[in-house]
């Protein structure tokens, strides 16, 4: 059982729940993203909601585990909370943060604290579970010191019925606790665009026109692996996020700016901080063709990584007949590097050659 401490850490204070909280308890767990994330939590959320917690917080103390209010200069700005630990040492942590308190680097503070803490009393490994699109939940587990471990498929269910994917996350002691800086920052506002083209996260809103485009027979010609269903679009959309936080990838939707329609897709993968490249790849819905809008969204995204990422390389590969593609990368600056023979498999059984691109960071 935890001594009923309170916990210091910067500007905040950690502390037993009280009843002078339920007013601010009600307005956080009230809040819609709260309500989204939180599955379990009432919706909406009364004043009885929140006295009901009170007593689960004091109940949890007893049971061995722990529950504190997060305050800054007096007020309620979340709740941290840690589950009984297993016989072999292992606790589980859970957080939310108030409305008016996110992007603040509350949570992280707070959760990095609590940790400590639990590994001051004995335990040996907190772990940490957030879904795959809560983004903000992703940035406190990599801020606070955790390694990422694995994704549980389908692990939970969300309020609208639909199965969700868990990324778990875990400190034990020998770990330093540094926090983990992505490699691919988010763009600052949100999206990039020169006027004519935006890119934008790709959302699960983009995922049929996505799906649309990668039936296009133009399109579907220079595909690799098997085709997708609408939902494997709408499962890689809920990645988006996930990837870009944990630094593996970008999938940007390609929008007409003055119309808003949604015109392509391009994406930087197989980012390799080690030697510090990455590869671009794009495709156009054929309506938006003929017009410099691959050729605006690629230097978009390629000028934006030199400038705000350590990538030193950015490599591409056609297939040896895309010459519309190629065009694309030779009006982006990139050159032509080799060949690869027989890379791409075809519906026929036979292979093509690939033209491999490259485009270095400017000295």
């Amino acid at each position: 059982m935890f001594p009923r401490e309170v916990i210091s850490t910067g500007p905040l204070v950690l502390r037993r729940p009280a009843d002078s909280d339920a007013e601010a308890i009600v307005r956080a767990c009230d809040d819609p993203v709260t309500a989204r994330f939180l599955y379990t939590l009432p919706s909406p959320y009364t004043l009885q909601d929140a006295r009901a917690y009170l007593r689960a917080a004091e109940a949890k103390w007893a049971d061995g585990g722990a529950e504190f209010t997060i305050t800054e200069n007096g007020h309620y700005v979340g709740a941290i909370g840690v589950q009984p630990p297993d016989p072999w040492g292992v606790a589980a942590i859970g957080y939310l943060a108030a409305p008016w308190a996110r992007g603040k680097g509350v949570v992280s503070r707070a959760t990095r604290a609590v940790t400590e803490w639990l590994f001051d009393h004995g335990v040996e490994r907190v772990e940490l579970h957030a879904a795959v699109e809560n983004i903000a939940s992703l940035r406190v587990a990599y801020k606070a010191g955790f390694q990422e471990e694995g994704r549980r498929r389908d692990a939970k269910v969300g309020r609208d019925g639909r199965r969700t994917d868990i990324i778990t996350f875990a400190r034990i002691r020998r770990d330093s606790g540094l926090a983990a800086e992505s490699y691919l920052p988010f763009f600052d506002g949100g999206e990039l665009s020169d006027g004519v083209v935006r890119l934008t996260p790709m959302e699960v809103a983009d995922a049929p026109e996505f799906h649309a485009m990668m039936r296009e027979p133009s399109v579907a010609a220079y595909a690799v692996g098997p085709r997708t269903t609408l939902e494997d679009n709408e499962r890689r959309c809920r990645y988006t996020g996930y990837w870009w936080v944990s630094g593996q990838r970008i999938e940007l939707a390609i929008k007409d700016a003055v119309s808003g329609r949604f015109a392509g897709h391009v994406q930087l993968v197989q980012v390799v901080p080690l030697i510090g490249q990455g590869m671009i790849g794009y495709s156009l819905r054929s309506e938006f063709r003929g017009r410099g809008f691959m050729t605006r969204a690629v230097r978009l995204l390629v000028d934006w990584a030199f400038a705000n990422t350590q990538l030193h390389r950015i490599v591409a590969g056609t297939e040896v007949g895309n010459k519309a593609s190629q065009r694309v990368l030779e009006r982006s600056g990139f050159v032509q590097e080799s060949t690869q023979r027989e890379l791409f498999p075809r519906e026929d059984g036979t292979r093509s050659d690939e033209l491999e691109w490259l485009r270095l960071r400017p000295r």
